[in-house]
């Protein structure tokens, strides 16, 4: 979970500060560089660790720099190339990879705009970078499923074997997850056809196969959201079903009788208000450890507290319904409700988070 919220600080000040960024220097002072020493534990100013404006020279091209090369043991492990935030990653932006890839023992490569960041490695060829990364990064849209395997390039836990052992499956599962996201957003013929001929038993004519499409489109995104909210229901029930039952806050706006008697079974955690509690608790840890703060979901509000106690809430996330809101509590333990159009909006409280985790420290 450290980890996690490591991710989720960097992705915070990627949001706060992506726009001031204007320049590729300026990039990878703010975003790469902590990526690089606070996310993956390597000392940026150790050149034996991390050696900045890599310098290989390759064949007829003298002088050309990569922007940064992690080392071990006097080894190359790890070639960065960076680009402009904001910058489109196409692979015609990694010429320079592609060379220093070849020549060096790298087996990982990154290409990053510092806030995505895509991963090769020579699955298709020895010593050859691929052309499609094997693992891609988005800050701010951070895949759960990543994470495991960024771990595994970190200071601490550098294994080089392992992740290339699992890149081919992470390769190209990605790219089935891009086909079907696809397929879920706009079904092609081919997909609809598989799923129509086996419920319709006419003929699969032209207005048919259209009335199916959006059938097919509406049937695969109900199921999806059917199975996060089933599995989000399940990890809340394993992690902590005694805390859905907690009594209601002293002092705070609004009724909580029903917390007391809400069955677990119609509290659903959606992926929204989860991100909304990475989001708080990125914000509050240069206040108080990340540790401390635990989330409460009820049927009426997604509550955020410090040290599991329903005596010092942090904040609320009301979320189901059409206006969102964030509850802020006051030192009375008032809340206070501001209306909010998306989780990134809970950025704009940071100071008065901040504030109400003082009350009780």
């Amino acid at each position: 979970m450290e980890f996690f919220e490591k991710l989720a600080s960097l992705a915070a000040k990627v949001r706060l500060q992506g726009g001031a960024i204007q320049t590729e220097e300026a990039t990878k002072n703010a975003f790469v560089m902590p990526f690089i020493s606070t996310v993956l534990g390597y000392d940026v100013f150790d050149p034996t660790e991390v050696t900045p404006e890599f310098v290989c020279d390759v064949g007829t091209k003298k002088g050309e720099k990569i922007d940064y090369a992690i080392m071990k043991e006097g080894e190359v492990q790890i070639l960065i190339e960076c680009k402009k935030i904001g910058e489109p990653l196409h692979i015609n932006h990694a010429s320079q990879l592609f060379r220093y890839f070849h020549v060096t023992s790298a087996r990982i490569s990154i290409l990053t705009n510092g806030q995505v960041y895509k991963f090769f490695t020579d699955l298709d060829a020895p010593n050859k970078m691929d052309e499609k990364p094997f693992l891609e990064l988005d800050l701010l849209s951070i895949d759960e499923y990543s994470v495991p395997e960024l771990t595994k390039l970190t200071k601490s836990a550098f294994d080089v074997e392992s992740i290339i052992n699992a890149a081919g499956e992470l390769k190209y599962v990605s790219q089935i997850k891009k086909i079907i996201a696809s397929q879920v957003s706009n079904p092609e013929d081919d997909f609809v056809k598989v799923f129509a001929s086996r419920v319709y038993e006419g003929a699969l004519t032209q207005k048919v196969r259209e009335q199916f499409q959006e059938l097919t489109r509406k049937a695969v995104g109900q199921f999806l959201n059917d199975q996060i909210n089933d599995r989000l229901k399940s990890a809340m029930n394993g992690v902590a079903p005694t805390s859905l039952l907690s009594p209601p806050v002293s002092g705070s706006s609004g009724s909580d009788t029903e917390d007391r008697n809400e069955s677990d079974d119609k509290i659903v955690t959606t992926e929204e208000e989860l991100e909304g509690y990475h989001i708080v608790r990125a914000l509050v840890r240069s206040v108080v450890d990340a540790k401390r703060i635990v989330q409460r979901d009820t049927q009426s509000y997604f509550g955020i507290l410090l040290d599991d106690n329903n005596r010092k809430p942090i904040c609320r996330l009301h979320f189901n319904r059409s206006q969102k809101y964030i509850g802020i509590f006051d030192e009375e333990k008032n809340e206070t409700r501001h209306p909010i159009n998306s989780v990134d909006d809970i950025y704009e409280y940071s100071d008065r988070l901040r504030k109400t985790v003082g009350f009780y420290d």
